[in-house]
Formats: structure tokens, C-alpha cells, sequence
């Protein structure tokens, strides 16, 4: 049993190291979104890379925990690139949200 708890510890370690290179990327791809006037909430690739992480799956998570998991962090990479770029300086438009809700993530 130990051992396989310090195995789960060593995957949160490499789990924790990846979500930060992740939130790293979402601030670099917000500040690009800014410059270029986009929005940071950009449903359509949302669903994009909740597809793509569906797809990859090959258990034994099943595909909505996944789903789930994801959500949360796509919440929470948005809410670092909203937090990024009004520290560098023009705020975000009031909510961030698309009016045509297309373009990149």
C-alpha cells in the first residue's frame, strides 16, 4: 500500500508541474488574444480541447470525469489570463465573453 501511495504522490508531483506549464500558456495566449482584441472566453475551443481530451482517453477514468476535470481547469486557466492581462495593463472587456463566441483558445 505505501508504495503505491508514493506513486500517486510522485504523479500529483508531475501532475502539478504540467497543470503550471498549462496556467504558463494560458498567460502567454491570453496577452497574444489582448494584443490581437480577442476575448479570453472562446467557447468554441473550449469544446474543442474537451473533445480532444475525450477522444485521448483510454480509461479507467471514464470520459465525463474527464470531462469534469477539465472544465475546471480550462475555469481556472481563463481566470489567469483574465488576471495576467489586466495586470499588464487595459482591462479585459467586462466579462471577457465573445459577442460571436468564435475564435482560438
Amino acid at each position: 500500500m505505501e508504495a503505491l501511495r508514493l506513486r500517486i504522490d510522485a504523479i500529483d508531483r508531475r501532475m502539478v508541474r504540467l497543470l503550471n506549464e498549462r496556467a504558463g500558456c494560458a498567460i502567454q495566449l491570453g496577452r497574444v488574444k489582448k494584443r490581437r482584441g480577442l476575448p479570453i472566453y472562446q467557447p468554441s475551443r473550449e469544446e474543442e480541447v474537451l473533445g480532444n481530451v475525450q477522444r485521448s482517453n483510454g480509461g479507467p477514468l471514464e470520459s465525463e470525469a474527464l470531462r469534469r476535470l477539465f472544465e475546471r481547469i480550462i475555469d481556472e486557466s481563463r481566470r489567469i489570463e483574465r488576471i495576467a492581462t489586466e495586470r499588464d495593463g487595459a482591462p479585459v472587456a467586462a466579462g471577457g465573453e465573445p459577442e460571436d463566441g468564435e475564435g482560438l483558445r
